[in-house]
């Protein structure tokens, strides 16, 4: 492998990964926040893509102009999620609790199907199309913009959980749900609110992903599985070890497909995976 081509292949290997990253840290802040594990992830993320393609195809308006609208469209969403469905298995047996996630997964994909057909869309032209030179390497201008953007999300995330009263006691709640109750936080309303942020990180993924990812119904399951291992290598809970684990299980995946074959990317992942369970199940940065 020549200088240049590895290079390549790890720049792309950090923009996928930053995108794994913003997906997988929704995720994990609902895990944090409610102990819960949300099976429809993957769809916040196909939604997010649907409603920007929507709003590209119908209305002209640019991903990148549609950014905003598509993050408080998720939020609505995942905030409404939890009033209507969530709230009512928050006390329930965890199995339950799998079946109602599990079930808006089949939901929500369902619904995609039925509304806009399984038939695969693209964005094909936007003000971030076209390849871009960088350090001597050529890399697609729409991956570029959609890493840059998901370390500006992941950085304000970070800010509103560590400078905010808000994120105070978002985190608060997280560490310890009794003891934050008893300091007068709303349990609920922090609930609530992780829900929405959670679906407004996956519905932003998907809007970043859709300049240069086809977009259909079961995309949500090409990203799911692999937060799912990036949440568990990098410690369920941790917005931190969610970042660093999505950009290393992003390099590591594409190296090693260039290496051994693209047929192989998976697997490599999966293995990963089986790795941090056997040896260190809480993760890079979770607690023991």
């Amino acid at each position: 492998m020549t200088s240049e081509i590895f290079l390549q292949t790890l720049g792309s290997g950090v923009l996928i990964g930053l995108i794994y990253a913003l997906v997988a840290i929704g995720l994990t802040m609902i895990f944090g926040v409610m102990d819960i594990v949300n099976f429809s992830h993957g769809e916040f993320l196909m939604l997010g893509m649907y409603s920007t393609f929507w709003m590209y195809s119908l209305y002209a308006l640019d991903p990148i102009y549609s950014l905003p609208i598509t993050a408080v469209a998720l939020f609505v969403l995942g905030v409404g999620l939890y009033q209507v469905v969530i709230k009512r298995i928050i006390d329930a047996p965890m199995l339950s609790q799998i079946f109602t996630t599990f079930g808006l997964m089949i939901f929500f994909r369902g619904l995609a199907q039925y509304l806009w057909k399984p038939d695969f869309r693209t964005i094909e032209k936007s003000l971030v199309s076209g390849q871009t030179s960088l350090l001597g390497i050529q890399l697609g201008t729409p991956q570029i913009v959609a890493g840059f953007g998901a370390i500006v999300i992941t950085g304000a995330l970070y800010l509103f959980l560590t400078r905010t009263r808000m994120g105070a006691a978002l985190e608060a709640t997280a560490a310890d749900k009794e003891a934050a109750q008893l300091m007068g936080i709303d349990s609920q309303r922090m609930f609530a609110l992780a829900w929405g942020v959670g679906a407004a990180c996956a519905g932003l993924a998907g809007a970043l992903l859709s300049t240069f990812f086809p977009i259909f119904p079961e995309v949500g399951a090409s990203f799911i599985l692999i937060a799912f291992v990036v949440v568990n290598l990098g410690g369920f809970g941790s917005v931190t070890g969610a970042f660093i684990a999505g950009v290393l299980i992003g390099v590591v995946e594409v190296m090693g497909g260039y290496l051994l074959g693209p047929q192989f990317k998976l697997a490599i992942v999966l293995l990963i995976f089986l790795a941090v369970l056997m040896f260190r199940p809480q993760g890079l940065m979770g607690r023991a």
